[in-house]
């Protein structure tokens, strides 16, 4: 947007000096006042756009400085990268720049005299759509502050990543027995001694794994890859990305192209890694349920979005880990998270949290309830059994200050009761 209005500047300047004084007379619309008029309103919006600028950016930086003391500090990529924030700035930004190259150009010697009346005007017109940027800026700021908000925009990443990492179809299951010794090496523990593992030139967190370059690799050179750090993890040059067999055909270039298929940065992304974007929910509903906080309202609000994501996740299936090619042959082999590895620890996680609240034990046992239902069977043994953990756990600190809290129905099997438990 600087850009712009610096080349917007230039170029009405340019239109300025073709048209002539009388297309003011002929344009009734245009700046019509002297040099010095033009020099005054031109100071003016100029010296008032960098004020505001200044202004916006100490309320974005507090902004973030609450996100970060009540959000947690992972929120703060979210908010930074607000779109509506940054087109804000860029509008006081570019309409001071915009304004101040124009004011360069205004002449009122008695040598020479030139005022840009087109240019001018266009500097009137910006400084006035900048009011109700300002407004909309001061309701943006309070409204991206509040919880629901929040929840709301981490809700719609998280279904994005769902979406993303498990669609209807990924990846294709081939038997064992049509794999060869390749998969038996590859799921041997000491892999290492036949495989060539490669490890990262840097630390980092792995953000990105493009498993169509791993495809490509693997088919020309005709390799057998197991991913062994996924999205999520934090690596160095002593953990292994992945292991390749045969070694021999691993040469220098293979290894360089083998890394250039890794994204590692110094934090971890929702690109590819769901189990951070359920993490950061699950880190707002632990704050709030922190004794410095309590705030058991916004922890209710979390375990209803989490409700939400796992749902969706409850009625995916979970893709296959092996990856062939067109022949049917074994080339990549993956780790993949299943329902259970997502979101038994997410709900153990807020549970360790509010075992010592009704309400908030109450809605978890609904959501493992829900998942229950929604659930595979072979997911639901384990969210069922964590669902009485949740219950034993409990029982003891809240049955005799909320006996409903303990629900009569029993999450082994939807559908299925059995007698309350004795609360006096």
């Amino acid at each position: 947007m600087a850009c712009g209005a610096v080349s917007l500047s230039f170029a009405l300047v340019r239109i300025d000096a073709l048209l002539g004084p009388e297309a003011v007379h002929r344009l009734g619309w245009l700046y019509e006042s002297g040099p010095e008029g033009a020099r005054a309103i031109l100071s003016t919006i100029a010296g008032s756009m960098i004020t505001v600028a200044g202004l916006t950016f100490s309320i974005t930086m507090l902004t973030l400085q609450l996100a970060s003391s009540q959000f947690g500090p992972r929120l703060l990529r979210s908010f930074m990268r607000d779109r509506g924030n940054q087109l804000v700035l860029g509008t006081f930004t570019s309409t001071f720049l915009y304004c101040l190259l124009v004011l360069r150009s205004v002449r009122g010697t008695e040598a020479s005299s030139f005022v840009p009346h087109l240019s001018v005007t266009i500097g009137v017109l910006l400084a006035a759509f900048s009011l109700p940027v300002l407004i909309y800026f001061i309701h943006h700021v309070a409204t991206s502050i509040r919880i629901e908000t929040v929840l709301a925009e981490l809700a719609v990443e998280t279904r994005v990543a769902i979406d993303r990492l498990y669609p209807e179809q990924l990846g294709q299951d081939s038997p064992a027995r049509e794999m060869g010794g390749s998969y038996c090496s590859l799921e041997n523990s000491d892999v290492g001694s036949e495989a060539r593992q490669i490890r990262p030139k840097d630390s980092g967190y792995v953000q990105r794994v493009d498993e169509e370059a791993l495809m490509g690799i693997a088919i020309k050179r005709d390799l057998v890859i197991r991913i062994d750090a996924r999205p999520g993890r934090f690596v160095t040059d002593r953990v292994a990305l992945l292991s390749a067999v045969p070694p021999e055909r691993v040469s220098d270039d293979t290894v360089a192209a083998l890394r250039g298929a890794f994204v590692i940065g110094p934090d971890r992304t929702t690109a590819q890694d769901l189990e951070f974007s359920l993490r950061r929910i699950v880190e707002i509903a632990q704050r709030a349920l922190s004794p410095g906080t309590n705030d058991p309202t916004t922890a209710l609000y979390c375990i209803d979005r989490l409700e939400e994501a796992l749902c969706r996740l409850a009625k995916r299936e979970i893709p296959s880990p092996v990856r062939v090619d067109a022949q049917g042959g074994l080339r990549v082999l993956t780790s993949v998270n299943t329902f259970e590895d997502l979101a038994c620890p997410a709900i153990a996680a807020v549970a360790r949290y509010g075992t010592g609240d009704a309400d908030v034990i109450r809605r978890l046992l609904e959501m493992i309830e829900e998942l229950g239902r929604t659930a595979g069977p072979s997911a639901r043994d384990g969210i069922c059994a964590l669902g009485d953990s949740i219950r034993r756990a409990s029982r003891d600190r809240i049955t005799a200050f909320d006996p409903s809290v303990m629900p009569a129905r029993v999450l082994s099997e939807p559908g299925r009761t059995s007698n309350p438990p004795n609360s006096g």
